[in-house]
C-alpha cells in the first residue's frame, strides 16, 4: 500500500505546486499567501508518504483529498483534479491493501511449506 499511496502523493505535490503558479495569477491573491498553503499542502504530501502505513496516515491522506478538491474555490481546474486524486487516492489505498494481504498470505504460505519441508 505504501508504495501506491506514496506514488498518488507525489504526483499530488507537482500538481499542488502548477495550482499554486496558476493561483498566482489571481489578483485577489497575494503570492505570500498562495504560496504559504501551497507550500503546507507540498510539504503534507512529501511527509505522508513516510506515515501512510501509520495509524491516522490514510486518514490524513483524505483530509488532504479534500482539501485538493476545496481549492477548486481557487482555481476551477482543481475541482476535477481533486476528483482525479481522490478517485487515484481510494484506488491506491483499495488495492495497496489486497496488495499486502496477498503478499502477507504467500509469505505464510511459503513458510507453512519450508516448516512441512524440514520435518520431513
Amino acid at each position: 500500500m505504501r508504495t501506491l499511496c506514496a506514488s498518488t502523493l507525489i504526483g499530488e505535490f507537482f500538481i499542488i505546486g502548477f495550482a499554486g503558479l496558476v493561483a498566482m495569477k489571481d489578483p485577489d491573491l497575494s503570492t505570500s499567501t498562495v504560496w504559504l498553503v501551497s507550500g503546507i499542502a507540498m510539504v503534507m504530501c512529501v511527509l505522508l508518504c513516510g506515515m501512510v502505513t501509520r495509524p491516522g496516515g490514510v486518514a490524513l491522506g483524505w483530509a488532504l483529498q479534500i482539501a485538493l478538491v476545496a481549492s477548486g474555490v481557487f482555481v476551477p481546474t482543481m475541482y476535477f483534479m481533486g476528483a482525479v486524486f481522490g478517485a487515484l487516492w481510494w484506488a491506491s489505498v483499495h488495492f495497496g491493501r489486497k496488495v499486502d494481504e496477498a503478499k502477507a498470505r504467500f509469505a505464510a504460505q511459503a513458510q507453512s511449506s519450508s516448516s512441512t519441508a524440514d520435518a520431513a
